[in-house]
């Protein structure tokens, strides 16, 4: 078996030594007596903070994180950025920007990215700011990274959907996004053919990484975006004998009563559940190996179970403090989950699966604003996680992790990002070729 993926980003994160160097966290007042409705309005606007206020000035991208660390505050997250589109929408939508300041935004960002390093149409996992140089992520992990090309593509695709009118800036906006879609090569990716996807490629260690993207996690988005490009597409073969292919991608056994189709015992972190499912819709969407909706669903009702069950004992966790994933801790990164549970509660957890579990994360949601608001509501939204069990408080954002809170409770309130994304005919196509049902979107 290989290693998981995210096992895989939390060695290289250990190397990187995550260890806080100064606080900038800056406590945000907490509102009292707010609706439900004003308390996720509330969350969305202030968490939008990191991608607007906080964004790189110079290419208007995201940060990889709030916090200083030894590679410095000016690397930009290609993924966390993808994320970041997503929520300028959402700003637009919701009124608290204008449509004209968006759009604006927007081409500055997509301006950047298509001067900046990128490998076969595929962007690195970081930037440097101003330079647009890649930075590595690891030592040989210094060209594309198919993943976070696909989160950043899945965000574009919904930008262009929505910018939709015939003035200059917006006509741009779709033009750049449409040469930079059809110039991504995504079946360059496998390796001289093979029936696999490869994260990394680089122009100094070609395939070195060496790292087949196998199923089930954070990926799936990443096949879809394949089988869908109208110019460089994969076969259907590599997403069958691939992402499908593997010892951890059919489960079928059940965790608190849940059945879970696929992926390992207890879910897994619950990005799982949400980077790929940012645009595309889960409602409806189902192939030969399962439902989505209820693979999701399913997933963070046992992390929601795990929690309340708390089999470790941890200080705090119960059935208003709940939700494992990736996130900092007092030792540096790690991908929180039900078999991997140091007793670090991860805010983006139980707020970006408000779609699947609503009851339960609004209980979260209050708990963390009202009672621990005074702790760890900050500027930027929700510091990125916390211990009941010690107090400690994590002093970072990452964009990976405030932009679901934002996009995934929209798409809980509106559905829009998913009405987006699957409007759009590419998508459609890759869906199709690839065996789905799903809901399309006019």
């Amino acid at each position: 078996m290989r290693f998981l993926s995210f096992l895989m980003i939390f060695i290289l994160f250990s190397i990187s030594n995550y260890a806080q160097k100064k606080s900038n966290i800056v406590l945000e007042p907490v509102k009292k007596g707010l609706t439900d409705d004003q308390l996720l309005e509330e969350v969305q606007k202030v968490t939008f903070r990191y991608f607007w206020d906080f964004a790189d000035p110079v290419s208007g991208l995201a940060r990889e994180r709030s916090n200083v660390t030894d590679y410095g505050s000016e690397v930009l997250a290609s993924g966390g950025s993808g994320f970041g589109v997503m929520a300028i929408i959402v700003a637009v939508e919701r009124k608290w920007i204008t449509r004209e300041e968006g759009a604006e935004r927007l081409l500055k960002i997509v301006n950047y990215i298509r001067k900046a390093d990128s490998f076969h149409g595929m962007f690195p996992h970081w930037w440097e700011s101003p330079s647009g140089k890649v930075r590595p992520f690891g030592r040989k992990d210094d060209g594309g990274d198919i993943v976070e090309s696909a989160f950043m593509f899945q965000g574009l695709l919904c930008v262009a959907e929505y910018f939709d009118q015939n003035n200059s800036v917006e006509k741009q906006l779709r033009a750049k996004i449409n040469w930079t879609w059809r110039e991504a090569e995504w079946n360059w990716y496998t390796k001289d053919g093979q029936n696999v996807l490869y994260w990394h490629w680089s122009p100094n260690c070609g395939w070195a990484m060496d790292f087949e993207i196998r199923g089930y996690n954070e990926c799936l988005i990443t096949y879809v975006l394949a089988a869908s490009s109208p110019t460089y597409p994969i076969d259907p073969q590599v997403y069958h004998k691939g992402w499908a292919m593997s010892n951890f991608f059919k489960n079928g056994k059940e965790f608190y009563g849940h059945k879970l189709p696929l992926g390992f015992d207890y879910g897994g972190p619950l990005f799982f559940s949400h980077y790929s499912f940012m645009g595309l819709d889960p409602r409806g969407l189902k192939d030969r190996y399962a439902d989505y909706w209820v693979q999701n669903q399913n997933h963070s009702l046992i992390n929601y179970d795990y929690c309340v069950d708390n089999p470790k004992k941890y200080k705090g966790y119960g059935a208003n403090c709940w939700g494992l994933t990736a996130g900092d801790n007092m030792e540096g990164y790690s991908a929180h989950s039900p078999t991997n549970d140091l007793g670090y509660i991860s805010p983006t957890a139980s707020l970006s699966s408000f779609p699947y579990t609503p009851k339960e994360s609004m209980a979260a949601l209050r708990h963390f604003y009202e009672d621990l608001g005074d702790k760890i509501w900050t500027k930027y939204g929700f510091a990125d996680s916390f211990s009941p069990q010690t107090g400690y408080v994590a002093d970072s954002h990452l964009a990976i992790d405030q932009g679901p809170i934002i996009v995934m409770i929209e798409n809980y309130r509106t559905g829009l990002l998913w009405k987006l994304f699957m409007k759009n005919k590419d998508v459609q196509n890759g869906l199709t070729k690839l065996g789905f049902e799903f809901k399309k979107s006019e």
